[in-house]
């Protein structure tokens, strides 16, 4: 009985010097999951741009907040979306208001758009950014 006692108080020990590493660790795989999501959106909005021939855009579902999850707008059915995302909770993301695709698959705008995702309690961070080509690439750092 003792022995069980000895190792049950052991594996109290490794589990609470473990908790806080194990809290980062997932918070650093929201992160990059959220960033793997949204290069993927990105990527179907391009190429339904191209396939339908209209511009498709891309716009988070809350005003300014991406981590809230997006939307792409479907062109040829309005109010209809091609995809929604739901929410990611516990990240920060920043980016543009919206992402507009050209029928030629390039961003309509001047500037390339980038995203920032990042986390409380954890350093690690993700970009996304869109070249004016319109492919879209993931850094494993800040914008």
């Amino acid at each position: 009985m003792i022995e069980l006692l000895i190792v049950v108080a052991i594996v109290a020990i490794l589990a609470t010097l473990a908790a806080p590493a194990f809290s980062e660790f997932i918070k650093s795989q929201r992160i990059k999951s959220m960033a793997t999501d949204l290069n993927s959106s990105l990527t179907l909005a391009r190429s339904e741009a191209i396939k339908r021939n209209r511009s498709v855009t891309m716009s988070p579902t809350t005003a300014g907040a991406w981590q809230s999850g997006w939307q792409i707008a479907d062109p040829d059915n309005a109010g209809s979306n091609i995809e929604v995302h739901s929410e990611f909770a516990g990240i920060t993301a920043t980016g543009p208001d919206s992402v507009t695709y050209r029928n030629s698959g390039r961003i309509l705008g001047a500037a390339a758009p980038a995203f920032n995702m990042s986390a409380s309690g954890t350093t690690a961070q993700r970009c996304v950014s869109v070249d004016l080509s319109g492919r879209p690439y993931i850094k494993a750092a800040a914008c």
